[in-house]
């Protein structure tokens, strides 16, 4: 079977199944049963499967994942997370969109101690959105913001998709994790921008209170017993990879450790609050490990049937430059994100994605923060961002598809211009790992 008509049967294949709403992990167990008795030889090719499915989730680079969702589970369980917003929230005082700004920062804080963008969306979707509307916020105004910082959890370590993408492309997963830690923080202080300015421009977006601030005393208060010590375990994890003293699983660990630590300290750590935490960090990993399992099989399926070498060659063929492919394969990327999930769009792409990387000679690292920014972008893009459907499962009935619609467009426009940015200046992704890991 010639490469193209191989490549035409997986990858169409695939994508097929996925548009059709067929679960991820299921799409690709079904393609990799056809192309193991296609290109494998039959029943030795299945038995070939079932051994590399084994083999790809016992993999100790992935055992980062589930430490760091647990983290999240435990901070979100224990009621930990509320802590952080309460502090933020007496220590920002009249700001023109002061609530929208305390989300934006309450997110980025929750970046550095959570994996998980759902839960962050979600928490300050039911917490914040509501009085931000009682406020009289309009709804276009007032989840645009929680959508975007939800979104930049994915490039602040500890992040779970990162350490999923480092396993599956092969990049050095702790100068990964590091790689997205400026970006996140440029597009922060980005949304606080355009927050402040906004509102200036137009007070009837977010109406300012009289009361607004609060006690700031408390808020120090809160600052100094919670928050800062929270975001230590952020210090823990990144400082324990970047000085060499622990393998990103073990920084993993340290942070998951550090995290039941305070939530005993705090005395905030009942029985039924473990459990849950366990139970949706189990259910969480399970689904991702089951994906892994179909994926490795697909890139080795794929290789095997000659569609890499055949797309690789086609495409190296053409005598495009190497920055006129690398944006070709991001623009591929974000037109993924309008249609399909993130873990989808990792295992339809990195295997024609990765050995074009390498000939061509481009960075892995700068390449992997790309990827991440693109796929931060597609939870945001209309009509499938999954934290747009988040948000409207949180949001209250007054606010509708259309309002959420709205919301993003300037925040997508921000991601954008910050991937020009790292195009354009590939030490802004690069620099940190370099300085820190080396």
């Amino acid at each position: 079977m010639i490469w193209q008509l191989s490549a035409l049967l997986l990858l169409g294949g695939s994508a097929a199944l996925l548009f059709l709403g067929m679960p991820v992990a299921l799409s690709f167990v079904a393609i990799n049963i056809l192309g193991a008795i296609l290109f494998l030889g039959g029943d030795a090719g299945l038995l070939q499967v079932a051994r590399n499915s084994v083999v790809s989730v016992m993999n100790f680079s992935l055992t980062p994942i589930p430490l760091f969702i647990l983290m999240g589970e435990l901070l979100f369980h224990t009621g930990l997370a509320l802590k952080v917003i309460e502090g933020v929230e007496r220590l920002i005082r009249r700001v023109p969109g002061r609530l929208a700004v305390i989300a934006v920062v309450a997110g980025t804080v929750f970046s550095a101690i959570s994996g998980s963008t759902i839960a962050t969306t979600a928490m300050l979707g039911s917490l914040m959105l509501p009085v931000m509307l009682a406020r009289g916020y309009k709804p276009a105004f007032a989840t645009g913001p929680i959508m975007a910082i939800g979104a930049v959890d994915m490039l602040i370590p500890p992040s779970a998709l990162t350490v999923l993408l480092g396993s599956l492309s092969g990049i050095s997963i702790s100068k990964l994790l590091i790689g997205g830690v400026v970006p996140g923080l440029i597009l922060s202080v980005a949304f606080v921008g355009y927050i402040v300015l906004a509102a200036l421009r137009r007070p009837d977006l977010a109406p300012r209170a009289e009361d607004e601030g609060g006690d700031r005393s408390e808020g120090w208060r809160l600052l100094a017993f919670y928050v800062v010590p929270l975001v230590s375990i952020f210090v823990v994890v990144v400082g324990a990879m970047s000085g060499g003293f622990a393998t990103p699983t073990e920084s993993a660990a340290l942070g998951a450790l550090a995290t039941l630590a305070m939530a005993l300290a705090y005395r905030a750590l009942t029985v039924r609050a473990l459990l849950r935490a366990l139970e949706g960090t189990a259910a969480i990993t399970g689904m991702i490990l089951f994906i892994i399992l179909g994926a490795t099989t697909f890139s080795q399926i794929l290789s095997f049937s000659g569609a890499t070498d055949g797309l690789v060659s086609a495409i190296l063929g053409q005598g495009l430059s190497a920055f006129a492919i690398l944006v070709g394969m991001l623009l591929i990327l974000i037109f993924l994100g309008i249609f399909v999930d993130q873990v989808s769009m990792m295992l339809i792409t990195l295997p024609v994605f990765m050995p074009l990387v390498v000939k061509l000679g481009i960075d892995p690292i700068w390449f992997g923060v790309l990827f991440l920014v693109c796929m931060q972008l597609g939870l945001l893009l209309p009509p499938h961002g999954l934290l747009l459907m988040t948000m409207r499962g949180v949001a209250p009935p007054g606010v509708t598809m259309g309002h959420i619609f709205r919301a993003v467009v300037p925040y997508v426009a921000m991601s954008l211009a910050l991937l020009a940015l790292l195009l354009l200046f590939p030490a802004v992704a690069t620099w940190l790992p370099a300085r820190l890991v080396g």
